[in-house]
C-alpha cells in the first residue's frame, strides 16, 4: 500500500479516532475484552502523533509516542483493519524509529500483549526484544503499574535500538 507518513494535523483527529476504534475491533474479534477506551485521550496525551495517509490523503493509521525515562516510548500503533497487512504499521514504526534516532535516542520502548500476533510477535519480528525489569527506569515501572486494568492477557515491556 502506498502511504505517506506525516505529523498529525488538528483536522486529522476525527479520522484518527475512527482508525483507533476500528483497530480495537481486532481485540474483540480475538476474544480479548479491553476496558472502554477514548482515543481522544491518547491523541491529547501523546507528545508526537504520526499519521499514515493513503493516496487519498485520508488517515489509515497512527503512531503515538511519549517520553518515558528520557527515551521515546511507543504508546500505540493503530491501523484501520481495512488497510491492514499492507505495511502501514511497519512504515509507521520505521518513521518513529527514524525520528527517535534523529533526535539522538538509541532506544525505543513499548508495552504490548505478549502473544497476540499483531502485538508481541509482530514487534519481535521488527527488532524488539523483551526488556528485563532490572533495566526499567522509574517512569517505565510506573507506566507498567498504571496499565494493570488492561492486563487481561499476558503483557510485556519491549525495547529496540533505533539505529
Amino acid at each position: 500500500m502506498d502511504v505517506r507518513i506525516r505529523p498529525m494535523r488538528d483536522e486529522d483527529a476525527p479520522d484518527l479516532v475512527r482508525v483507533s476504534l476500528a483497530a480495537d475491533t481486532m481485540f474483540a474479534d480475538a476474544g480479548v475484552e479491553l476496558p472502554p477506551d477514548d482515543p481522544r485521550t491518547l491523541l491529547a496525551h501523546a507528545e508526537r502523533v504520526l499519521v499514515a495517509a493513503g493516496t487519498d490523503g485520508r488517515p489509515c493509521g497512527l503512531a503515538a509516542t511519549v517520553t518515558v525515562d528520557g527515551l521515546p516510548h511507543l504508546e500505540q500503533i493503530a491501523v484501520d483493519p481495512d488497510h491492514g497487512r499492507r505495511g502501514v504499521g511497519s512504515a509507521l514504526l520505521a518513521a518513529v524509529c527514524a525520528e527517535a534516532a534523529a533526535r539522538g535516542h538509541e532506544r525505543l520502548t513499548l508495552t504490548t500483549f505478549r502473544d497476540l500476533p499483531w502485538n508481541g510477535p509482530w514487534y519481535l519480528a521488527r527488532g524488539f526484544a523483551p526488556l528485563p525489569r532490572a533495566l526499567w527506569g522509574p517512569e517505565l515501572a510506573r507506566l507498567w503499574e498504571s496499565e494493570a486494568p488492561i492486563r487481561v492477557r499476558p503483557r510485556l515491556v519491549m525495547a529496540r535500538r533505533t539505529r
